[in-house]
């Protein structure tokens, strides 16, 4: 595991305000490790201003302070302007075209720092800390904090629990480590319930989502000896179920969990027509490299990629190709 660069801790030290960023679509580790640091940096006296493109996930709106998040370029402009010495903080951000369109306006900050665990990190921005060897950016967060001989509140605990917790499955992952269950403590011991944090992840959703599932499992197809499953939704079953983008996450979780299948791929269609899949593995395969030949990235069991010119059916079917003489060059 790496250490904490110098630059990153003198800049965070030295910066009086803190513009701190994620990636879109974020997901549990993106605005946890978003308001978990923002609590940190707070307990510094440092200014916080978190920017999301579009507002918290319906999911995520449980995390204390996820009010704070706020979506206005126009405010975020007004405190740079009112503020001294702002540095900005990219998190679980793995390739700047993530961090939207927005994204040059963001980059022209001074020093841009990043904080990252992804594999495939594209690198970006003036000074960079990105581990893979760590479960989640949020176990980064608390490194740092440590680091920064920072308070860490009850609220931000909870954030970071929540960060490290999505991000590896509930702690079964083959990213979680002894640190990652020791951090886990750590946060325990400050006072987080892990069974009501568990509660809101995993039984808070709406009837809505229940009816998209429906629609997505019925997309199912089996592969390569039942050992690559594929699915998808498409923008007709948003409009039928009445779902929302944001009700998918975990939807690749259920075929993943099929005895057989070392290989799970969710295709989804977005609200500009563009497609992206999901990848998710089990055993001895790599869905890092294999989203690597697509252009996109991420870990050796949970990466992505995406494609802006065909149609969620066209693109379950290259998928369902390519992977599948994947599988039969393995064996």
């Amino acid at each position: 595991m790496t250490m904490i660069p110098e630059e990153i801790s003198t800049s965070i030290q030295d910066a009086e305000s803190v513009i701190l960023l994620t990636h879109v679509h974020p997901d549990g580790d993106a605005v946890g490790s978003m308001l978990g640091c923002a609590g940190i940096l707070k307990s510094l006296g440092k200014k916080v201003f978190c920017y999301l493109e579009e507002p918290v996930p319906y999911l995520y709106r449980f995390l204390p302070d996820c009010e704070t998040v706020n979506s206005s370029l126009t405010e975020l402009s007004s405190f740079v302007n009112e503020n001294k010495n702002v540095i900005g903080i990219s998190l679980d951000c793995g390739d700047c075209d993530r961090l939207g369109k927005n994204k040059d306006i963001f980059l022209r900050i001074e020093p841009f720092l990043v904080i990252d665990h992804h594999r495939s990190h594209k690198d970006f921005g003036m000074h960079r800390w990105v581990d893979p060897d760590r479960s989640s950016t949020g176990e980064m967060v608390y490194e740092l904090a440590l680091h920064l001989q920072a308070g860490i509140s009850y609220n931000c605990a909870y954030n970071l629990y929540v960060a490290i917790s999505t991000d590896t499955g509930s702690f079964r992952y083959d990213s979680t480590t002894s640190r990652t269950l020791r951090i886990a403590a750590d946060l325990l011991d400050i006072g987080v319930c892990p069974d009501e944090i568990s509660d809101y992840i995993h039984n808070n959703f709406t009837l809505e989502r229940i009816r998209l599932l429906e629609m997505v499992l019925g997309t199912l197809s089996l592969h390569a000896y039942n050992q690559l499953a594929v699915i998808h939704v498409t923008g007709k079953m948003f409009e039928k179920s009445g779902a929302l983008p944001e009700d998918v996450e975990g939807f690749v979780d259920f075929p993943r969990s099929i005895t057989s299948v070392k290989i799970a791929a969710f295709v989804k269609e977005g609200k500009d027509g563009s497609i992206s899949v999901s990848l998710r593995a089990k055993g001895e395969h790599d869905v890092a490299e294999i989203a690597k030949a697509f252009g996109g990235g991420g870990h050796r069991n949970a990466a992505g990629f995406s494609f802006t010119d065909k149609t969620a059916e066209q693109v379950h079917q290259i998928v369902t190709d390519e992977l599948t003489r994947m599988f039969e060059r393995s064996s």
